[in-house]
């Protein structure tokens, strides 16, 4: 099984991966229009060949299955005072 990812063109780090290229159609309206103009970034096979940064193969390949899509968010942002507070408790 391949895939097709794409970067978003609103939202950094976000990106939409497909089965097929240019095929947006299990892909809810809304989560498009926020998503912006897909740019291609990559095909990858899901042969566990190669390791996907930020995702788990095997969520990914349910995801394409069940609902045709899979949306990658970006991480969210670390706190500093709380990796702070958390380090100076253990002082």
């Amino acid at each position: 099984m391949f895939c097709v990812i794409y970067r978003s063109t609103k939202r950094d780090q976000t990106y939409l991966y497909v089965e097929k290229k240019d095929d947006f159609s299990r892909v809810p309206e809304a989560l498009m229009s926020g998503f912006g103009k897909p740019q291609l970034a990559m095909l990858l096979p899901l042969d566990g060949s190669k390791k996907l940064v930020g995702a788990d193969i095997e969520k990914v390949r349910a995801a394409l299955r069940d609902e045709g899509f899979y949306l990658q968010m970006p991480p969210p942002p670390e706190s500093l005072l709380k990796m702070h507070l958390e380090n100076h408790k253990k002082v």
